[in-house]
């Protein structure tokens, strides 16, 4: 018994558990949500920007793909809102710095000896060196 012929019974009881991850608002759709769209319409603007912290009753959860695919009804205008949460795409200065900080660490040694002995003559104020600290002599002596 408890058996039927689609298989065990479900309970009758609705279970307290709520899922922690909030799902996009579009009918049938069960994805998690990565936007909220919000409509200003004394302004005729449909607002889409980061997931906002709460569920609020007249924002709408939306999933990454229909975020994406969002239009507005004619003469409505869209405010795409930037996610500044995420972490920031490295531009192509930070990709050279970076190639370059790289390139100076492998540099042998030996080669940074030398390139730094001769800066140290150079600089009669230089006493030593240790790494990229200086060493340097009072202005007085």
């Amino acid at each position: 018994m408890g058996e039927s012929r689609r298989g065990p019974l479900k309970s009758a009881v609705p279970s307290n558990l709520v899922s922690l991850v909030r799902r996009c608002s579009r009918t049938a759709c069960g994805r998690p949500a990565v936007a909220t769209l919000t409509y200003v319409y004394a302004d005729s603007t449909a607002v889409l920007g980061p997931l906002a912290t709460y569920a609020e009753p007249h924002c709408y959860d939306l999933c990454a793909e229909h975020s994406e695919r969002l239009t507005a009804p004619r003469g409505w205008e869209v405010v795409r809102l930037a996610d500044s949460s995420g972490p920031a795409r490295p531009s192509g200065d930070d990709l050279e710095a970076l190639a370059n900080a790289v390139r100076e660490a492998a540099r042998p040694q030996k080669r940074a000896a030398e390139a730094g002995g001769s800066a140290r003559s150079a600089d009669p104020m230089e006493v030593a060196r240790r790494g990229h600290l200086r060493i340097l002599r009072s202005p007085e002596n």
